[in-house]
Formats: C-alpha cells, structure tokens, sequence
C-alpha cells in the first residue's frame, strides 16, 4: 500500500484515538518528512536499511532527542501499518533510538522566583506569573483555560494536560488573590481565563505568554532565559526540596513515568543535603 495511503488510515484511526492536534501535527510533519524523500512508495518495498539511510543522512543538524522522535513516529506508523495488515512487514521493528545523556532541567532559586515577582507590573502578569509557579501546568495546558474552571472555594482547577487527559491541580493563597485581582480589574464578558490587552480580546497564544514571562525576567535583571516551562521545573524542584514524595510530584505534574519525574530528585541539593546531614 502507498505511503499516502496508510498515512490516511492512521491519521484518522489516532484521531479516533484520541491523539491531540499537537501530536498528530507533529506526526504529520514527519510524514511528510518521509514523503518527501522516498516519493509516495509503496511500504511493502522499504527496507529497514533504507530507513537507516533516511534517518542518518537526515540527523546531521538534529539533535539526538529530535532524532529520538522521528523514530518513534516511525516505528509507530508502520507498527500500526503491519498490526492493519496493510504492509507484510515492518521494516521499522528494528529501528533504535539514540542513547540520550541525562539533561538535567534547569531551575530557579527561591531568590530569583522572588525577583521575578517583584518584576511584575499588573494584574495580569503577577496572577499569570503566580498561575505557572503554583500549579506547574505546562503552557499548553494554560492556554486552554477558561474562567469557569477556577474553583476559588478549592484553589484547583482541572486541566487538560497531553493525550487530552483530565488532572486536578492547586494553586495556593497567593495566586488566588491575584486571579480574583486580574478577573475583577476585566470589563470583558470573554471566558477565556487569560486574554489579550488590546482590542479586539481574544485568548492569549503560547507566543504571547512566553514573551510575557520572557518581559518579567527581563525586568527583574536575571540574565537566564527563562521560559513558562522553566517555572514547572522550578515548581517541581520547591517541592522535593520541601519534602514532598516524588509519587505526589508525579500525578501533580502529570507524568504517565515516574522515570520522568525522578530527574528532578537528582536537582535537590539543598534535600540531599540534609539527609547526608541527618544519617552522617
């Protein structure tokens, strides 16, 4: 069967699935990726040593993370392919993935969080400031908020994170007064939790967001490029740092493997510390 053919039938069984628009999007991009250099084949011809080919002659400006999920979005399409029966074999069985060293996430000290609040000019910036550190939602799940999902009487709010999968998470005192601020201070009837200043309103994007931190950090002097992301990973580190069992940290932040969330034990100095301290 034709590349673009069982690109077809994927895309519509995922859909079915309920794979996110941001993952088949970038699903999407690799096809073409792939269409573009083999032309629409037929997939019983492909070989696992022309897809080697492909990915080395295409990894040469790629980061070996990059690289790791054009695999896997390849391994993906024709293991699905082959399960169908749509292809006699999976040429991609074989393919691995690059070794990855282990990145640690940067993060931000209590100090520079504190420089960084100080920075904030309105409202708005200090309750979207306070939001991201709080809850230690991902930008993407931000975005689609609207303002009755806020529950002040609980301090939660129900996001949805990736694969479109519901979790519950808190905000403490301090991000409560300055959502109610920033909500009071609006003369719009948008639902939308957070929104753009100038006319017309509409939801902020993720670009806009990341320029907004972007503008604090720069106000506040510190010479880190920060991004919304880098406040999850903060919020993460506060509290291992604090004590708080890497189990709770896991479902608090989302995380389908503990593996994922461990890294950020690795970054607690200040808890290591302690416990050599305790037990030395």
């Amino acid at each position: 069967m034709l590349l673009s053919q069982v690109w077809k039938k994927y895309q519509l069984d995922k859909k079915i699935e309920g794979y996110s628009p941001l993952t088949l999007k970038t699903y999407c991009f690799q096809y073409n990726m792939l269409l573009r250099y083999f032309g629409d084949i037929d997939l019983n011809d492909l070989t696992t040593d022309q897809l080697k080919e492909y990915l080395i002659k295409g990894s040469t400006h790629l980061k070996p993370s990059s690289l790791g999920h054009r695999v896997r979005c390849i391994r993906s399409l024709f293991k699905w392919a082959n399960d169908e029966g749509l292809i006699k074999k999976n040429p991609a069985a074989k393919l691995k993935e690059p070794k990855l060293g282990k990145r640690i996430p940067k993060f931000l000290t209590e100090l520079e969080i504190e420089h960084l609040r100080e920075s904030c000019q309105n409202a708005m910036e200090n309750a979207l400031f306070e939001f991201f550190y709080s809850t230690g939602c991902r930008i993407g799940e931000v975005v689609k908020l609207n303002r009755d999902d806020i529950n002040f009487t609980s301090n939660s709010v129900i996001v949805h994170g990736k694969g479109d999968k519901e979790r519950e998470v808190y905000f403490n005192t301090r991000c409560s007064l300055w959502l109610k601020r920033y909500l009071d201070e609006r003369d719009d009837q948008d639902p939308c939790l957070f929104i753009t200043e100038r006319k017309p309103k509409r939801r902020m994007s993720i670009d806009l967001i990341r320029y907004i931190i972007k503008s604090i950090s720069s106000g506040a002097g510190i010479k880190k490029n920060i991004h919304p992301h880098q406040l999850r990973h903060s919020y993460a580190t506060h509290m291992i740092n604090n004590g708080a069992p890497l189990e709770v940290i896991q479902s608090l932040l989302g995380h389908e493997k503990s593996e994922t969330t461990r890294i950020y034990a690795q970054l607690s100095g200040k808890l290591r510390r302690d416990l050599y301290s305790k037990y030395f």
